[in-house]
């Protein structure tokens, strides 16, 4: 409760700061203010057009992250099980992955079009690299020991993965998906900045446009509540896939 407390003191002292300061200290062009933007924000959701831009970023990113996350989990189990396969493919892989992803933007961008189907493409090869390495080190790092006497007893390769490999290696996969959601976001807002006329990333470039400080604002807000809905649904899914993380992390807390 206190730490509740402390968190809403910080937040209550930074917007009224920032309100006392708008004007007086700082030209509003440029930051606006919190009562300002927060009227945006309202006149957005009143016209409906928040949640007609909203839905969506949130269908591009959804699906983005739903099919590079499959994606990630696929090639991580398939390389973490096949060492010389990955090696194979390892300069590959690494090559694309220090390529910083936005800059595939114009590429997709003339392969794909400027549709939809653009962002969830983008968003799906942001994705894929950061649940792909996550899932493949979490294979690799199941000992070794274990599997070679499941071997010996009798275990085929679809009884390793399914009661040794994932089982042990969902923690590492869920960290990707957690790292990615963030990432899930970018991936359509940038492409909705670079070649849209709609969407949350429209939205923010259209204020951009006509110099709406305010209105910048609050479209980043509503970025930030999309994002925070996100990571709340993976935090979701993970307590209840790995419930006894949860009791984990509470005595870890308690100590």
């Amino acid at each position: 409760m206190n730490i509740f407390l402390g968190r809403v003191a910080i937040f209550a002292f930074i917007l009224l700061s920032w309100q006392f300061a708008s004007g007086p200290l700082v030209d509003p062009f440029f930051v606006s203010s919190p009562s300002e933007i927060g009227g945006r924000f309202v006149e957005l959701v009143s016209s409906g057009r928040l949640f007609a831009h909203g839905w969506i970023t949130v269908v591009e990113t959804l699906a983005g992250f739903f099919f590079g996350a499959c994606a990630g989990i696929s090639v991580g189990l398939l390389l973490g099980r096949n060492e010389t396969l990955a090696k194979l493919l390892d300069p590959i892989l690494i090559s694309i992955y220090s390529l910083p992803k936005v800059a595939l933007a114009p590429l997709f961008i003339m392969w794909f079009g400027i549709g939809i189907e653009m962002k969830i493409i983008l968003t799906a090869t942001i994705v894929f690299f950061l649940v792909f390495l996550n899932t493949y080190s979490g294979v690799r790092a199941v000992e070794r020991e274990q599997l070679e006497i499941l071997r010996l007893m009798g275990a085929k390769e679809h009884h390793l993965i399914g009661k040794v490999v994932l089982p042990s290696a969902i923690q590492w996969v869920f960290t990707g998906l957690k790292l990615s959601v963030p990432y899930a976001l970018i991936g359509a807002i940038v492409g909705e900045i670079m070649a849209a006329n709609r969407g949350l990333g429209y939205l923010l470039q259209d204020a951009a446009g006509q110099l709406d400080t305010a209105g910048v604002f609050a479209a980043l807000l509503a970025i930030i509540f999309l994002a925070l809905l996100l990571q709340a649904a993976v935090r979701k899914l993970e307590s209840a896939l790995m419930p006894w993380k949860k009791e984990q992390d509470a005595r870890e807390l308690s100590i």
